[in-house]
């Protein structure tokens, strides 16, 4: 089995994955949302206080599997450099400890194969990667072969939901909040500007946070209704500026499948937009479970077994953390 580890933000996990089948043996999580919360958002210090407590629980836990590892997996870049170096630790001394071989595992890698848990891969594809830290569109031929179409410029799809729930005064995370209020309110109640109307590859967010606060004052006092409108209002143009920057990649050369990832991959509305797209340029469309958008250790898992079979190992002198990613 793969022992993998995954400590990049806020969210402590491990797993133990079935080299031969590919199988997931054993998924936990421990998160620290509730933590976070009194903030109204990740605090890097204590996230990285918590995985040093977490971590060992969840290893304890699986205490049963350790004479069956063959390798540890771990997320190394990119994330918070403290919280990484908690998952990085203990995953070199589980290696040494138990005699057993090092893989670094990039998290953004992770999460191409969070499509693929408990599956073989389905390659060449494109990926749409919308999270917390991260929104980018991916040409995928191999694990190692990633050609990055484009990103954003500033902030990300999930990091502004966030925000606006912020604003709004409804607790972190942000994402699904933001989706059951706007669920609650009228869409099309309050105009705000999509962004980027124009022929660069690229994703920005910077500029509707801004004037989604604006139009929070110009509102004023706000009852529950008025929030739900400006919940539902900015969700429709967070996921509009998505579908218009997609609609330019794909429009002279659709992919035959698009891979939807990241915890915001979750997002009832960009789905049923990214699905009426889909049909129009006549691609297929493949998500992670519901439980694998998320930060998750199955996925590095997923990612361990490859790196497996193709004796990807490292060093354990020669391990150490980034905290930006590097195709």
């Amino acid at each position: 089995m793969i022992l993998s580890i995954e400590s990049s933000c806020d969210d402590s996990a491990l797993a133990l994955t079935e080299i031969a089948t590919k199988k997931l043996i054993f998924h936990r999580k421990i998160s620290q949302d509730a933590e976070h919360s009194i903030y109204g958002g990740v605090v890097p210090e204590l996230a990285s206080r918590l995985h040093a407590t977490a971590l060992p629980r969840l290893l304890e836990s699986a205490s049963e599997y350790l004479p069956h590892i063959k390798a540890v997996a771990v997320t190394n870049e990119p994330g918070l450099v403290v919280s990484l170096v908690e998952g990085v630790s203990m995953a070199k001394s589980v290696a040494i400890t138990l005699g057993v071989p090092l893989i670094p595992v990039n998290h953004l890698v992770g999460h191409i194969y969070s499509l693929f848990i408990e599956a073989e891969t389905t390659m060449p594809l494109d990926v749409l990667l919308v999270s917390g830290g991260h929104t980018q569109y991916m040409r995928v031929r191999d694990m190692s072969n990633i050609e990055l179409i484009a990103k954003t410029m500033d902030d990300s799809f999930g990091e502004s939901f966030d925000k606006a729930a912020k604003m709004l005064g409804l607790g972190y995370p942000g994402g699904p909040l933001i989706e059951e209020w706007a669920a609650k309110g009228n869409e099309n109640a309050y105009e705000l500007p999509v962004a980027l109307q124009d022929n660069r590859p690229a994703f920005s967010y910077s500029g509707l946070k801004n004037a989604f606060r604006l139009k929070i004052e110009e509102v004023g006092e706000l009852d529950e209704q008025k929030k739900a409108n400006l919940a539902a209002s900015f969700q429709k143009v967070a996921v509009a500026h998505l579908i218009f920057k997609i609609k330019q990649i794909v429009r002279d050369n659709p992919p035959k499948l698009l891979g939807i990832v990241g915890g915001a991959a979750a997002n009832k509305k960009l789905r049923a937009e990214l699905e009426i797209l889909s049909k129009k340029y006549r691609f297929e469309l493949l998500f992670p479970q519901m439980e694998f958008c998320s930060d998750n250790a199955a996925m590095i898992g997923r990612v361990g077994v490859e790196c497996f079979e193709k004796k990807m190992f490292k060093n354990y002198a020669d391990f150490d953390v980034a905290s930006r990613a590097n195709f």
